[in-house]
């Protein structure tokens, strides 16, 4: 279905070439003073010099073009040249009626959809989530869906870090524990109990503690390198360990990012790539692309158009131990041969950019993709606190990610219980459950709804407010809107019999304005790869709802048809916001 911003165009393109100027001039854009036209054109100052001719006479050139226009409601030139331009109702009414009709609300669908692979999540096994995970997952996710909306065809990889120094320090840091666990007898040839030596809250003690005393202990670091190494190269009990803390680590995993609406098609990691390292090397060597440098093995990625230092891509350190490069292009190489996407988008702190340059630069050079294969970074900047510095907790330490949620979910509960005293009906535990969704709106607003590359504060206070730009806002309109279709069924009103009609008044025009936007704002967030965008709009719906709602008697409306009317384009604003809010990644209660 055609954006309406195209069809305007198209149809002041032919008024200009009927008045003798260059159909091109006749781009139509929203306006800028909505207070005194919707849509404008400014072609005609664009034209003043190539006709020699005054802006204000073309323009009214071209109204007089289009008077009577069944497309237009007005045409008017004004100085020194625009034109301002109001849509009819009718117009208006037949191209949402089209959009009502279409299952994506007038969304086309690609002729030939892509397969995409997003990388996002990427947390560590055996390691908490903490604050610093909530953007990648918040926007992989919702990117993720967007796309699958606009028709193409998406894979979402976690993508682990299982396999580095974390795991040698995890099993050191468990020896220490539990020295007796027949897990470190190398001599030991049975099989190994199915249930881990450990819970998820021991294997997150064993990480840190682990962690802190390599730095202060050479000998203890040694051990865990050494550990690491063991696990690498296939002792059995230490590969049984290693499974056991996968194990139970994606289980919790999948808990959390639950919490949040986020799914994960793959659960892979940098393990399920190390048999193709040695081959991958290899043919690096082979082929020319790989040479020695101080010792380790490099590609350089530099290019003569560079304006900026870009250090080779390390494939091998000195001692031959691969790298993050390494894993990451062995990651690509097997994408390539399972899947043959046609664009790998990797969603990950900005801070990564120039390592993300090398990695693809190195896999282009070195034809581990195809030359249309597109690898896309997606920087990210970071969640702070009031005070501008990387969010903490109020002792200034990494907040879990799970304490997050809950302490959303807690102020959440407490200002539904707030409304509950001022008249709301609702019992603790609707309460607790709408606590719940309304939460994962705040937080995945909040984030979503600033551009992805920019840093932002995190404001418990605002975001969990009901009112200006917040997802609880956003939500409470559309609960508004089903508990007037609720009433209106209670009534003996059919829902499928309602039908939407011309506008009556300037406020439900404007409502149903801001819904022919849809398809143009959702097609712009997937190709922009831009979640902020949906936010945008619909706050900017929501903003538009409920001016209409303050203006209108809706079920008080003695006209049936005029009430049915209402009502349709009720359902059609319902509809809508919530493919919106689904595609962010969260849902709306029945009420609130």
């Amino acid at each position: 279905m055609k954006k309406i911003l195209d069809l305007l165009t198209e149809e002041m393109g032919q008024a200009f070439a009927a008045a003798g100027y260059d159909a091109g001039m006749g781009k139509v854009t929203l306006s800028n003073r909505p207070d005194l036209c919707e849509f404008q054109c400014n072609g005609a100052m664009a034209c003043a010099k190539k006709y020699k001719k005054a802006p204000i006479a073309i323009a009214n050139d071209v109204a007089e073009k289009l008077a009577g226009n069944r497309m237009f409601g007005s045409v008017e030139a004004a100085a020194p040249g625009f034109l301002n331009l109001k849509v009819s109702e009718a117009f208006l009414l037949r191209y949402l009626e089209e959009m009502e009709t279409d299952p994506k609300f007038g969304l086309d669908m690609p002729a030939k959809p892509k397969r995409i692979i997003i990388d996002y999540g990427g947390p560590n096994v055996a390691k908490p989530l903490h604050v610093g995970h909530i953007r990648s997952a918040v926007i992989g996710e919702s990117i993720k869906r967007i796309y699958r909306y606009a028709g193409h065809e998406v894979i979402g990889d976690v993508h682990l870090g299982d396999w580095g120094l974390q795991m040698g320090l995890n099993i050191v840091g468990l020896q220490d524990r539990k020295p007796d666990l027949i897990y470190f007898d190398e001599s030991y040839s049975g099989e190994y109990p199915e249930e881990p030596p450990f819970t998820i809250s021991e294997l997150e003690e064993i990480y840190p503690a682990a962690s802190a005393r390599s730095k202060e202990d050479p000998e203890y670091k040694a051990r865990a390198m050494e550990a690491t190494v063991k696990l690498q190269s296939g002792v059995p009990g230490y590969r049984a360990l290693w499974r056991h803390m996968l194990n139970v680590s994606v289980a919790d995993l999948k808990k959390n990012y639950a919490s949040l609406n986020v799914e994960f098609d793959l659960w892979k990691g940098e393990s399920n790539v190390q048999a193709l390292i040695p081959d991958m090397v290899q043919y690096m060597k082979e082929e020319g692309y790989a040479h020695e440098s101080e010792g380790a093995l490099v590609v350089d990625v530099k290019e003569e158009t560079d304006t900026r230092e870009i250090p080779p891509c390390m494939i091998l350190k000195s001692d031959g131990a691969s790298l993050y490069n390494t894993t990451d292009l062995a990651t690509i190489l097997e994408r390539m041969n399972l899947y043959q996407p046609d664009a790998i988008i990797y969603v990950v702190d900005k801070r990564q950019d120039l390592y993300f340059e090398q990695v693809f630069r190195c896999a282009r050079k070195t034809r581990l993709v195809k030359k249309d294969t597109e690898l896309k970074f997606l920087g990210f900047g970071t969640m702070n606190g009031k005070d501008g510095k990387p969010f903490k907790t109020r002792d200034g330490g990494v907040m879990r990610l799970e304490n997050l949620i809950r302490e959303t979910q807690e102020e959440m509960y407490r200002k539904i219980l707030e409304g509950r005293e001022k008249g709301h009906e609702i019992s603790d535990e609707e309460a607790e459950k709408v606590a719940g969704i309304v939460a994962v709106s705040a937080l995945k607003y909040g984030d979503l709804s600033n551009q992805a590359s920019k840093d932002y504060v995190f404001d418990l206070d605002r975001f969990t407010s009901f009112e200006g730009d917040t997802g609880p806002y956003i939500l409470y309109t559309i609960t508004r809107i089903k508990s007037i279709l609720n009433k209106f069924k209670e009534q003996g009103g059919n829902l499928s019999q309602v039908a939407l009609r011309e506008a009556q008044n300037e406020s439900e025009k404007a409502l149903m304005l801001q819904l022919t936007q849809f398809h143009a704002v959702m097609a712009a967030a997937c190709e922009e790869t831009a979640p902020h965008r949906i936010c945008a709009y619909i706050y900017d719906l929501s903003n538009a709802f409920n001016h209409f709602y303050h203006e209108t008697n809706i079920l008080k409306e003695e006209d049936e048809a005029k009430r049915s009317g209402l009502i349709a384009l009720l359902v059609l604003t319902r509809d809508i916001l919530e493919t919106c809010i689904d595609v962010l990644g969260f849902g709306a209660p029945e009420r609130m």
